[in-house]
Formats: C-alpha cells, structure tokens, sequence
C-alpha cells in the first residue's frame, strides 16, 4: 500500500497515537477539540485524559488509507485494529488544523 502525503500535524497525531496522552495532545491547539464516541475533549489536558483512558482499555493501531481535502478540514479514513469489540474497522478522523497545529478532531465510524 503507498503511503499517504499527510499534512505534518495529521502525520504527528498518527504518531503520537502510538505512545501516549501527552504526545497526542501536543499535536493541539491550546483550544483543540476531539469529539469521540459522544463526548467532547476540549483543551490539552482533557486530551491527554481522552488518549490516557482510551490506551488503558485497548492496545490498537491505526493505519491511515486515505486522505481527503473538503474545504478547510481533511478527512483521513484508517483502519483502526486492536484488541477491541468489531476489529478491524475503519474509522474516519476529521480534521481541522490551525497555525501547525489540529484546532478540532471528530472519529466517527
């Protein structure tokens, strides 16, 4: 599979997924936004809180296939797969970036 020119920021979150809740949530504004599963994370340390919890529940990895441009936002669909109900399933993260960094992330099925 060829891998994706991701923008710098989105190419950061993917790997920050892979370590931990402060590496993730450095990838975002100080006002940064993840809405997932129903519930909104705003701000750095939600962030963190949101990866952190999420990491403790399942051992995944996300593998990028495609990227989209609509508008200001890019929507990156990964199969996500791991130790977790319905694996292998791919996921969509929408993507807003501002200034370097991701404004606003929403992961929907």
């Amino acid at each position: 599979m060829k891998a994706l020119d991701l923008p710098e920021p989105i190419a950061a979150y993917f790997d920050a997924d892979r370590h931990d809740g402060q590496a993730v949530a450095r990838c975002f504004t100080k006002d940064g936004v993840v809405l997932d599963e129903g519930h909104t994370h705003a701000g750095p340390a939600a962030i963190e809180a949101w990866k952190t919890d999420a990491a403790s529940k399942y051992t995944y990895t996300a593998t990028p296939h495609t990227l989209e441009t609509q508008g200001r936002s890019y929507l990156v669909t990964s199969q996500v797969s791991g130790d977790f109900p319905g694996s292998p399933l791919d996921l969509r993260y929408r993507f807003t970036l501002e200034r370097g960094k991701i404004a606003s992330l929403e992961i929907a099925p």
